[in-house]
């Protein structure tokens, strides 16, 4: 799997939606690999990333049912609602990043080095702290709580912005990313919702999300 990250110099609103011009340089990709221990509630989901000197944009569109979210703080357990996730690797042997945000726009984000499972989390992680964390801006177009649960069709987009210099405080100096290949995945999941799922762009051998081995190829375009 490889994605071509293209350079913008439009993209720098936060409240873009999917269809602006802003972002016809970018590629869709969707995702498409579905675990088979989630239920026959498959959501259409696709996203783009671009980039600028200064970070990453993206944005993910998701045609959804079941949607439910009520966790409203940094580093609250987003992934158990309806919630669209973003993992890079800017350097191999340095660790790898997990950006979760569930359809209210609440996210979390930590640099994991060694991701085998422990009752704390992880062997080697850390939790970016909420200094570093205000750095990642997001927007969702539906409201911070969504509660009852929306079981009809509902389309929802999050966009997100993640400053190259966030990933710098963990893995060092990236120099000018045109030309360099990273590493990574998106996806998409409800661990609590009532039609539970599990969906990736770069398909994952095991029921677990955090396995750099499985991830795809993000390239940025000169």
């Amino acid at each position: 799997m490889i994605y071509p990250i293209h350079k913008t110099e439009t993209a720098s609103r936060r409240d873009l939606s999917w269809d602006n011009p802003a972002w016809a340089a970018a590629k869709v990709l969707e995702i498409r690999h579905f675990r088979p221990e989630g239920s026959e509630h498959r959501p259409h989901t696709m996203a783009k990333l671009l980039y600028d000197a200064h970070g990453l944009h993206g944005i993910f569109q998701v045609h959804d049912r079941y949607v439910r979210c009520v966790r409203t703080e940094y580093h609250s357990e987003v992934w158990k609602d309806s919630c669209v996730e973003f993992f890079a690797e800017p350097k191999r042997d340095a660790g790898y990043f997990n950006f979760e945000f569930n359809c209210g726009g609440a996210f979390l984000c930590s640099h994991i080095v060694d991701p085998t499972r422990t009752p704390n989390g992880f062997a080697h992680f850390t939790k970016v702290p909420a200094d570093l964390g205000q750095w990642i801006q997001a927007r969702s177009s539906l409201p911070r709580v969504v509660d009852p649960e929306i079981t009809g069709p509902v389309v929802w987009t999050l966009q997100f912005h993640i400053p190259f210099k966030l990933f710098e405080m963990y893995v060092g100096p990236l120099g000018d990313v045109a030309g360099q290949t990273w590493r990574g995945n998106f996806y998409k999941c409800a661990d609590d919702g009532s039609h539970p799922h599990w969906g990736s762009w770069s398909p994952v051998d095991e029921f677990n999300f955090h396995l750099p081995r499985c991830f795809g190829t993000l390239r940025f375009e000169s």
